[in-house]
């Protein structure tokens, strides 16, 4: 598939979970800008609404090809320190909602 990927992750996370949170999602997305085939991240926080995920991460990769050398280079950075994030979602209690999306053709 050819053209803008992006990977979308929705996060639950609690108030008090809220910095450790952002402290590893931003280590993270220092792996991510380092990768051929990256054009952006964005982190956003909700401020407002009824909405249960609190967190929304979207990376922009040039083709869906990319995203699977991708995570292999994020799973050997998350090895390197020592990090998994299933175990810090767990300890947290945070709850995710992860996805990749292709634009739809207007």
């Amino acid at each position: 598939m050819n053209g803008a990927f992006y990977r979308v992750d929705k996060f639950a996370v609690p108030e008090e979970a809220r910095e450790e949170f952002l402290i590893n999602v931003l280590q993270t997305h220092e792996v991510l800008q380092a990768q051929e085939g990256f054009i952006r991240h964005t982190v956003l926080e909700q401020v407002s609404g009824p909405g249960e995920f609190n967190f929304v991460t979207i990376a922009e990769w040039e083709s869906a090809e990319i995203v699977e050398r991708v995570k292999a280079a994020v799973q050997a950075a998350h090895r390197a320190r020592n990090f998994d994030p299933q175990a810090l979602f767990t300890r947290l209690g945070i709850r995710a909602d992860i996805a990749n999306y292709k634009p739809v053709a207007a």
